[in-house]
C-alpha cells in the first residue's frame, strides 16, 4: 500500500500539486497588483491548500470553530510539527488571516511573490529595527476583522515535540489587546516532518483543534505577555498530551 501511495503521489498528486501552486501564485500576485488584496490575498491561497490536501487524500478534522466570533480580529498561535501545518491552517480555519513568516520564505520561487504580494509579514530576525519593522507591519495588518498566525515556536519541531515558545506574538497581543487563540495541530509530523522535506508524505489524518481564546489580564505589561505566552503553551500541550512536553 505504502508503494501505491508512493506512485500516485509521483504521477498524480505532484504533477497537479507544481501546477497549482503556479496558478495560485499567479492569481496571487495578479490580484493584488490590481487592488483588493484582502481578498486575493487570503482565497487563492485557501483553495490551493485544500486541493494539496484533497489530492494526496488526506482525511482533515476541525474543532472550535464555534470558539470564535465573525468579526473580531484575533493572533492565532500554534504548535509547528511539518511543512502540512502550513496547508492545513490556510485551507480548514476559514478564517481572513496574515502569516508571520520566517525572512528565507521569501526567496522560494512563486510561493515568495506571491506571500509578499497578499502582505503576508516576513520576520528579519538579522536586527533589532528589522523586528520592530516586522512589528509595525503586523499592527497595521491587524484591522477591520483581520487576523494573524504565529508559529511561535519560530522553526519546525525535530522530534515531535513542542519547543518553547517565544514572545514575540504574545507582545502584540498585549500592545493591541487582541484575543490570543491556540491552535493545536496533530498529525503533520506524521505526514512530513522536517527531516523529509521535499520527499515522500506517508498517509496520516490531520487535526486541526481551535481553542477559546486565552483572556489577557487587567493591564498591560510583562505579567500579562508572560500569562498569554503559558496559557496558551498550556493548552497545546495539554491537549497533544504530557509525552510533547519539552524543557523550557
Amino acid at each position: 500500500m505504502k508503494w501505491l501511495y508512493r506512485i500516485y503521489q509521483l504521477v498524480i498528486a505532484l504533477p497537479l500539486g507544481l501546477l497549482a501552486t503556479v496558478v495560485a501564485a499567479v492569481v496571487t500576485i495578479v490580484g493584488c497588483t490590481l487592488g483588493g488584496a484582502r481578498f486575493w490575498g487570503y482565497y487563492p491561497g485557501r483553495m490551493w491548500a485544500r486541493f494539496i490536501i484533497r489530492i494526496l487524500l488526506l482525511p482533515v478534522h476541525v474543532e472550535g470553530r464555534e470558539n470564535l466570533l465573525k468579526h473580531q480580529s484575533y493572533i492565532f498561535v500554534a504548535n509547528h510539527q511539518g511543512a502540512f501545518d502550513i496547508f492545513l491552517i490556510y485551507g480548514f480555519l476559514n478564517r481572513n488571516f496574515k502569516w508571520m513568516m520566517k525572512q528565507s520564505l521569501r526567496k522560494l520561487p512563486f510561493v515568495g511573490a506571491a506571500c509578499a504580494a497578499a502582505r503576508h509579514i516576513f520576520i528579519d530576525r538579522s536586527s533589532k529595527d528589522s523586528i520592530v519593522r516586522s512589528h509595525d507591519a503586523a499592527r497595521n495588518r491587524l484591522k477591520n476583522g483581520m487576523s494573524l498566525v504565529v508559529f511561535p515556536e519560530g522553526s519546525r519541531t525535530h522530534d515531535g515535540h513542542l519547543q518553547p515558545f517565544k514572545r514575540g506574538a504574545f507582545l502584540l497581543a498585549d500592545e493591541l489587546q487582541l484575543p490570543v487563540v491556540p491552535l493545536t495541530i496533530e498529525g503533520a509530523y506524521q505526514v512530513m516532518p522536517r527531516q523529509r522535506d521535499g520527499k515522500w508524505a506517508t498517509w496520516h489524518p490531520l487535526k486541526l483543534t481551535i481553542h477559546q481564546p486565552v483572556e489577557h489580564l487587567g493591564e498591560k505589561g510583562n505579567e500579562n505577555v508572560r500569562h498569554l505566552l503559558q496559557q496558551s503553551r498550556n493548552i497545546i500541550v495539554e491537549h497533544l498530551g504530557d509525552n510533547t512536553e519539552t524543557t523550557t
